[in-house]
């Protein structure tokens, strides 16, 4: 069961920074960033449409340009990074997972990732339209659907995107969607397990990997707590 550092390692680090995934990467077999685009389609790393939540600034991040958003204090006197600069850190040293937040993206992303993208990369979107246009530009690269609601069949939705992997919300794990899932040969990834009962249970529920805000913690209850 592997673990995916969450926008890094967001409990200890400024989330989605180059000093999260570099707390990430000591733990974690992959890190995942979410990716947005400036106002001159530089693709970067941000969670939120807006900048309030993370950075010092205002608005949306859609409404500045690069140069501009460059500026910004994202903690801990860190910027906010490019998706070039985050596949650079983690080239050969750790695998990514790349959410996609805005459909329509997909160009800008795929370029970046032909040039500069990790062998061991994944690209997930609660939107099938981005799984879809990905799927068109970058045609060998794994993919997986997020969900936060149960859907009547979301097994089904990978499937028809030709996705490796569903992403459900932990709630939503269950023992027959683990099951279904394996079954249609799709890996099962939940999100965000942070407490040792969480992620001691997601492994008895057989799920492959789990994204965690704090790696080397979810690192140590396993170890702490071997089958």
């Amino acid at each position: 069961m592997f673990i995916i550092g969450h926008r890094g390692a967001r409990a200890v680090e400024p989330e989605n920074t180059l000093r999260a995934i570099r707390a990430g990467m000591r733990c974690a077999r992959y890190v995942e960033v979410d990716v947005r685009l400036t106002r001159d389609r530089v693709p970067v790393i941000l969670h939120d449409a807006g900048l309030e939540r993370t950075t010092e600034g205002r608005g949306p991040v859609g409404d500045l340009g690069f140069t501009d958003v460059r500026r910004l204090d994202a903690g801990k006197g860190e910027k906010i990074p490019t998706l070039e600069e985050v596949c650079r850190e983690v080239r050969d040293r750790c695998g990514l997972f790349l959410e996609l937040k805005e459909p329509g993206s997909e160009q800008e992303v795929s370029i970046v990732l032909r040039d500069s993208g990790p062998r061991d990369l994944w690209i997930v979107s609660f939107h099938p339209e981005c799984i879809r246009a990905m799927k068109a530009l970058c045609p060998k690269v794994r993919t997986g659907y997020i969900f936060s609601r149960m859907t009547p069949d979301p097994v089904s939705i990978a499937v028809d995107l030709g996705c490796q992997a569903i992403l459900p919300k932990y709630a939503l794990i269950t023992t027959d969607l683990v099951r279904t899932s394996h079954a249609s040969g799709r890996k099962v990834i939940p999100w965000t397990l942070n407490s040792a009962v969480d992620i001691l249970k997601a492994r008895d529920l057989g799920v492959d990997g789990f994204a965690t805000d704090d790696p080397c913690r979810a690192r140590d209850y396993l170890r702490e707590n071997p089958r």
